[in-house]
Parts: structure tokens; sequence; C-alpha cells
């Protein structure tokens, strides 16, 4: 076996009441794809920090082609070839595609860029690529695949040995993913090193050589994945097997609690208007959990959206317990018991320089006649909300920047417990998390069904939708053209109500099952 082009030996980690890493090792070949997984707060993204210069190690030793090295700053670990692409894109909008790809390195001539160069030598790396992208265009411009794309070729415009992929898809379609899948395989070929981070398991096993496992900060494993499975892995990352974490509790579906009714809006774009909501109408009963699905683009965002207030609608009627509401805002939503998890956590849920405690009791605000909580008060609370959930944080006074992906996710769902809501809407409840916090955030939608609370989840993962709801909304273009019962609803079905605008189910919108699934 040749040299390895990177080691990391028994590296260490510790933050203030965190030993986020503990003697791990990871060693990556000249020519492969390397998987990283773990649950949230295994250590994944420490680890990778290291590498990429953006944190120190305590321990431990670094070497590139055998050599130790030490990476003091993300400029020192690009000179040495490693390159990252981060889930949050690291792009300017306003600047062209070839301004982006070689931002901080453009060619000069005489201290000044030489934008001639600069252009062409972007539309050769692009060609390379086989990446079609005009390189005068703005970022702003291009689909997320095609930023996903610019982010590629600027990580290559370094001449990275290393590229360091964290979260490539999650925010792209499956032909989307393909098409960067191909593209991996690629530079593959041409002896880059990639070290993926997904927490899909089905895309590690379709284009990882090796997979590394950690868990607690500590390395379990590291397999090749031809000769292993998708149980096995995470069996080694959570120490459950996988039959053991996706199940759905019974439970005794009652009256209607949310009933939408024509539901229509349009927006203008370009100079076009355009029809994001065309007649939407359906029912949440108490106890159910009605799963929304379809492809990009459908509405169903617009949808829940629409419902809590925080867009306007042209048309239509929303009732809550039998009788018609008006919502001309979240508060107006939160006031009635409605709660909001919505798709980015990050941006739309947390305030993450404030303490799990504060986070934990903004949906309060505002909703007590006789002013706000005290803070033993709100101590209470939170202490309360984070043992049922199961938050691993050491106090309620911890940043919620500080947590992981799947804790801070849990804080925004004990928000709206903290409301004891009527009706929870769930926007891609369980994107970039891991199995196991996935399998709790589940667990924890059933509990809330099983005690009456009517869910509305919104998933762009078919296994979840399929698995989790006991009725499946399905929309195309703004329109709801399939209700589908849990007993009758496949991938196959759903994919095909997504793709098509009639409506096409025969199902009730009563929800008559009263076992819940």
């Amino acid at each position: 076996m040749s040299q390895p082009l990177l080691e990391m030996r028994d590296i260490r980690k510790a933050f203030p009441g965190v030993l986020a890493l503990d003697g791990v090792n990871l060693t990556v070949r000249r020519v492969e794809v390397h998987s990283v997984v773990g649950e949230n707060g295994a250590g994944k993204s420490t680890l990778m920090k290291i590498l990429s210069g953006v944190v120190p190690r305590d321990a431990g030793e670094i070497l590139i082609d055998g050599q130790p090295v030490e990476i003091t700053s993300p400029r020192v670990a690009q000179a040495l070839g490693i390159s990252t692409i981060y889930q949050e894109f690291n792009l300017v909008p306003s600047l062209s595609v070839a301004e982006n790809i070689f931002l901080g390195h453009q060619p000069g001539r005489l201290g000044l860029v030489d934008w001639r160069r600069l252009e062409q030598d972007a539309a050769k790396l692009l060609d390379w690529l086989g990446v079609k992208l005009d390189p005068h265009v703005p970022v702003a411009t291009l689909s997320v695949a095609q930023q996903q794309m610019v982010e590629v070729a600027k990580a290559l415009s370094s001449r990275a040995r290393i590229l360091i992929m964290d979260e490539p898809t999650s925010a792209l379609t499956e032909r989307e993913a393909e098409l960067l899948f191909a593209l991996i395989r690629r530079l593959k070929a041409e002896g880059i090193a990639i070290i993926f981070i997904s927490h899909r398991l089905e895309e590690i096993f379709e284009i990882a050589d090796r997979i590394t496992v950690l868990r607690d900060g500590r390395l379990v494993a590291t397999v090749d994945a031809a000769q292993t499975n998708p149980s096995e892995i995470v069996r080694m990352m959570v120490g459950r097997v996988l039959e053991d974490l996706f199940h759905k509790e019974p439970a005794r579906i009652g009256e209607v609690v949310l009933e939408v009714r024509g539901l229509s809006r349009t927006v203008s774009q370009d100079g076009a208007v355009r029809r994001v909501l065309d007649n939407v109408s359906f029912q949440v009963r108490r106890g159910e959990i009605v799963g929304l699905a379809g492809l990009v683009g459908a509405g169903r965002t617009e949808v829940a959206r629409a419902i809590v207030g925080a867009d306007p609608i042209d048309s239509g009627e929303i009732w809550l317990d039998g009788r018609p509401v008006h919502i001309r805002s979240p508060q107006d939503a939160i006031r009635l018991g409605i709660g909001f998890v919505p798709e980015d956590r990050k941006t739309q849920a947390l305030i993450l320089n404030m303490a799990v405690r504060e986070n934990i009791s903004l949906a309060l605000l505002g909703t007590r006649g006789y002013g706000p909580l005290h803070i033993g008060e709100e101590r209470s609370l939170a202490r309360r909300l984070v043992e049922a959930l199961l938050i691993r944080t050491p106090s309620v006074e911890q940043r919620v920047v500080n947590l992981s992906g799947g804790n801070q996710q849990k804080v925004v769902i004990a928000k709206w417990l903290a409301l004891s809501p009527k009706v929870l809407i769930l926007d891609e409840p369980t994107r970039g998390i891991d199995v196991a916090a996935k399998a709790e955030v589940h667990a924890l939608m059933s509990r809330l069904a099983g005690q009456g609370v009517g869910i509305l989840m919104i998933s762009s993962e078919l296994p979840e939708v399929l698995s989790m709801s006991d009725r499946i909304l399905v929309m195309c273009e703004g329109r709801i053209t399939c209700d589908l019962p849990r007993a009758e609803a496949d991938q196959e079905k759903v994919m095909t109500c997504a793709t098509q605008r009639r409506l096409v189910s025969t199902a009730s919108t009563n929800g008559s099952d009263d076992s819940g699934g």
C-alpha cells in the first residue's frame, strides 16, 4: 500500500464542558472518496474544522504525504491543498461566476487584476469540470445546484488535493445530486481525494470507498463500504440496529382541528405573475400526522407560511376547531395555538447567540396578559423541556450556536411545545440531522399525536413521509393533486401525483382511520 495522502493521528479537542474529540485517527488515501459519519455531536465537524484550519487541535498530529504539518489557518490549509465546501455556500451573490471562483487569488499583472485571464481561466476550469456555466453571469442568478458547481470550481482553483464536502446534497434534487456524484467520480479519477460528509446513508454507499465512524468524539471503526451495509453503520454510530430507530406509534384520530379552504396566492416575479397556491383545501384532525409531499417548488412551504400568516393570501379561509380564524401574522397564529418549525432553523427559527433557555421561551413572548416570563420560570420551563426532549447541552444557559444540528432542531421544537399547541406544522423537521436524532424527532411527533396535537409534516424524504404519516397530501404546481391514506400510499403513487396537476385521489379528506397507523 502506498503512503496515505492524509493522516490525522490521536487528535484531541476540548471545548468548555465538552470533550469533542478524544484520540481520533483518520487516514485518507490518494484516490478515494472517504466518508466520515456519526451522530450530530459525534465530532465530525470539529475534526474537519481542525483539518481546514478553522480551530486548533489540543493534541495529536497531522501528516500530508508522510510529513508533519501545522495547519494554523484556512489560508495555510489552502496552501497545503486542502479546500472545504460547506453546507452554507461561501459565495458573493453580486459577483460573477469567474470572480467567485478566483476570489482572494485573482490573476494579476502590474498590481492589477488581469480580468481577461481571470475569465479565461474560469472558463477552462468549468470546461474541465464539464460544467456548462457562463463565467460572466452573477452568482445570484444561478440555481442552488449551479452554485454548488461554482463552489467546486472555486475549491479546485487553489489546486486542491483534498476536497472536504459537508452535506453537499442537502439542498439538491435527486437529479442534481446524480450530476454532483458524476463530478465527484471524475475528481477522484483525476487524483483528488474527497472527504464526503452526509447524513444520507444511501448517498454514502453510492459514492464512498471507505467509511470512518465516530461516536461521542471517539473513533469506532474505518471500514470498506463494499464490506458493510447501512444497518451495520447505524449500529456503529448509535449502538442500536436500524429497525429500532424508525417506528410510528398508533394514535387515536379525533375531530378536525385545522381546515384550509380554497387557499390561493399569486406573486409577481421578473414582470410575470405566478400562482404559487391554487385553491388548496385540506383538513388535519387531532392526533393525526398529515404528510405534505411534492417536488421542489410545488408549493409545500408556501402553504405552511400562508397558514401561519408569514405570507399574505389572495383568497381562502382557515378554520380552527370548527370556526373561521383571521391570521394576519405569525403572532396571530401563536395566540391561536399554531406552532411552525420552518425548514431553515438557523435563519428562521433560532437566535444562535442566545441561550437555550431564551430560545425555548421565545414563542411565549407577548402571549401572556400579565407580562413576560420571570427568569426563574424560564429556567424551570427550559430544564423540563430539555429533559423531556433529551436535548444534549451542558446547561440551559449554553448558547444554541454551540449545539449540534439535531439538538438545535429539538430546541426549535421545544419552543413550540412550551406553547402547548393545538396544531404543529413541521417543515423538513429532520433535514441535516443524523439518523439517531431523526428517530428522536419521529418519536416526539408520535408522542405529540398521541396527546391530540394535529401535525402537518412537510418533507422531501419519501421514506419519512411514508413511515410517519397517517395520510399523505401531494402537491404539484401549487395544487393538491392527491390525498392518500397511509395504507394505499407508496413511493410510485406519490411521485406520480407529484408530477401531475389533476386531482387523482378518491380518498376522503375526513381522515376516518382511528388507528393512526
